[in-house]
């Protein structure tokens, strides 16, 4: 499907001096180097990256992404280092002691692993075991392995400060006020549809099911394919006490591409490029005499949906907040709840079926004539220009759209058609789900005024989950494969990349092929680094940006999910160290264990959604950071997860017998 390519497309991108592993190197040959860069007084490192263009006629794919690097102001937070050596190696001489990465003014070593040697190039390849620090210089130090010593000196580069200087934008009105957007200030609030000539705010008593109709064709208008909002185990929430849709009016920094054109560091960030009416959907809870309506509003959670989702789960998220008394409202993530004649829908009683705008946000990136649940999410796939940008800058919308969402409530916001303020214009709370927890983490990593939220199932990089997940694998072999020259070598679904995760033992036979595919993982991932949830989640307690405070953050994480495989999740766990504060959802342990427990927050089939959800909700009321546990001395919920190791694995159904999965021998 074309949103997926895009979801993959990311497999396009390092440094072309990592391509080409079949050349012998000098004696400790040693990168990422500063070398590799130049001086631009324009960025906040003062340099920028500079890497050699290959014969661009024989390898388009790595032309068009090492363009891309060559913009950026350092290198990645978790780069692939490479040591030529002049000879063979011993790996097991390779230790936290005889090579590390530490900072160049002196500090914490930071030992390597994922290691994997090429015994043809007598090259060892690894990754430093933590995330490293924004613009920071760094030296990769190598002492007496087989003789050999040396070291080389690199500088990170930006990743989180761009959105943080797009929410800077949005903060002090430039974003509105940019001619690009032209967003007056009295149109920057919530704003209710109409159905019929009435706004569509509907007592919860008087519907009897919520409807959305999908536009799927560029231009079909009126023929609309209906998609059920519940399964057939799922229902109205029942604590509901009014249902309402809108939209508000946000900034939007993509282009024509889908992509955020890079500038300079130094600067104000990414310019405006336009405007986008984004619709929402909000639940109010039920007032009654124990628990009436609260002079100053609801207490209001913004809920993020995840990739293929839409804002209508928002019907399936507010269970258990309804009960606390917490308003929930969402949008639809970017390319997300298909083409702009989607409609949304109710049928209420007495008067039958009302429809009116869906507001869906798809975009025909592939020019196909159909828009699928989220195209336009991601950049258009290989062998496009811009490619491995994939879905980097879709997903940095996507969390400008929910910063800006909570300052349309800051305005105040009559929902219920009562003329007075519904929803609580403070302590805007978030949670989310999947897609939604990642860039979830981007948002609470990133806006001073959401301090408190959960993020259910998330992962990064982006790519990581593409390639480990059943479900997504066959994408990456479709990018693989359209790469020019293609770079499929055979294998699960298609290729084997001989990538070790974590914990792993060391790779010492990476497959034929396999070194130029990790090598263009590694490129991607450090491309996309801004769009991804582990260089985000350090701001969260860690080191937050300046003028954000500490957030009070809960992660949920299942397992055995095949969807976001474990592994990736514990890259979000460790980048922040969110041990303390991670639950871990034992699906194992449960009746539905041989199912996916991905969803288990919203579907009902899965035994953990209740007391998952009642976790949230007791989280978010609370917002003093305590975490409860939802069944108590029972196992099924791990509060916190009592062996993160276990979340390094795999985990899912067959994922014992996969190479992917398995540490190398």
């Amino acid at each position: 499907m074309r949103h997926t390519r895009a979801l993959v497309a990311a497999l396009a991108a390092l440094p072309f001096a990592l391509v080409v592993a079949s050349c012998t190197p000098a004696p400790l040959t040693i990168t990422p180097t500063d070398d590799q860069t130049v001086g631009d007084a324009g960025q906040r490192t003062g340099r920028r990256v500079n890497l050699p263009l290959p014969d661009c006629s024989a390898r388009p794919s790595d032309c068009n992404e090492i363009r891309l690097l060559n913009q950026l102001d350092g290198f990645d937070l978790d780069p692939r280092i490479s040591i030529g050596f002049s000879g063979n190696i011993d790996v097991a001489k390779v230790t936290d002691a005889s090579v590390y990465v530490q900072p160049a003014g002196g500090g914490t070593k930071i030992g390597l692993n994922r290691l994997v040697w090429d015994d043809a190039s007598n090259t060892l390849y690894g990754q430093p075991k933590t995330i490293l620090v924004e613009s920071t210089t760094y030296k990769v130090v190598v002492s007496g392995v087989n003789g050999q010593s040396g070291e080389s000196t690199f500088t990170t580069m930006n990743a989180t400060l761009p959105l943080r200087q797009m929410r800077a934008q949005l903060a002090n009105g430039a974003a509105y006020a940019d001619p690009d957007a032209a967003i007056p200030s009295g149109e920057r609030g919530l704003l209710l549809g109409s159905a019929g000539g009435q706004p569509t705010t509907f007592p919860a008593a008087t519907v009897l099911r919520p409807r959305r109709f999908n536009d799927v064709q560029v231009g079909s208008g009126d023929t609309l394919m209906e998609e059920p909002v519940f399964n057939s185990a799922q229902s109205l929430p029942a604590d509901a006490g009014t249902y309402a849709f809108g939209s508000f009016l946000a900034p939007s920094w993509l282009d024509a591409d889908r992509k955020i054109p890079q500038v300079a560091t130094g600067g104000a960030g990414p310019g405006v490029r336009g405007k986008e009416r984004v619709g929402f959907v909000a639940v109010l809870p039920l007032a009654t005499a124990s628990r009436p309506k609260p002079t100053g509003g609801w207490p209001v959670a913004i809920f993020g949906p995840g990739v293929t989702r839409s804002k209508y789960d928002v019907f399936l998220a507010s269970d258990e907040l309804l009960k606390q008394g917490i308003a929930t409202i969402a949008i639809d993530p970017v390319g997300h709840a298909y083409g702009p004649d989607s409609e949304a829908g109710v049928d209420v009683f007495p008067s039958g079926t009302l429809r009116f705008d869906g507001f869906g946000r798809a975009v025909d990136v592939e020019g196909d004539g159909a828009y699928g649940a989220r195209d336009g999410l991601g950049t258009k796939g290989q062998p496009a220009a811009y490619a491995s940008i994939a879905l980097r800058d879709g997903l940095r919308q996507t969390a400008l759209d929910n910063m800006a969402l909570a300052l349309a409530i800051g305005r105040g916001a009559d929902l219920d058609g009562s003329a007075g303020v519904d929803l609580r214009t403070t302590g805007i709370t978030y949670f989310a789900q999947s897609l939604g927890g990642i860039y979830g983490t981007m948002l609470m990593g990133t806006d001073p005024g959401i301090t408190t939220g959960v993020l259910n199932v998330p992962g990064g990089p982006i790519l990581d989950i593409a390639r480990l997940a059943p479900g997504f694998r066959p994408e990456v072999a479709t990018e693989l494969g359209r790469r020019q020259p293609s770079l499929l070598n055979g294998g699960d679904d298609g290729f084997t990349e001989s990538q070790p995760l974590y914990p792993h033992r060391p790779q010492r036979f990476p497959a034929p092929g396999a070194l130029e595919i990790q090598a263009v993982g590694a490129r991607t991932n450090w491309l996309n680094r801004p769009g991804s949830p582990e260089a985000y989640a350090p701001l969260l307690r860690l080191r937050p940006a300046s003028g954000v405070p500490t957030k009070k953050v809960l992660y949920q994480f299942a397992f055995g999910d095949a969807t976001v495989p474990n592994p990736t999740s514990a890259t979000i766990m460790r980048a922040g160290a969110l041990q303390d504060v991670t639950t871990y959802y034992r699906n194992d342990r449960t009746v539905t264990a041989t199912t996916d427990p991905h969803g288990f927050l919203l579907d009902p089939r899965i035994t953990g959604r209740q007391m998952g959800q009642m976790q949230v909700a007791a989280f978010l009321k609370d917002e003093s950071g305590n975490i409860t546990d939802p069944d108590g001395a029972a196992t099924v919920f791990e509060v916190p997860i009592t062996d993160p190791d276990t979340l390094e694995a795999c985990n899912f159904n067959g994922a014992a017998g996969l190479e992917r999965c398995r540490s190398p021998k």
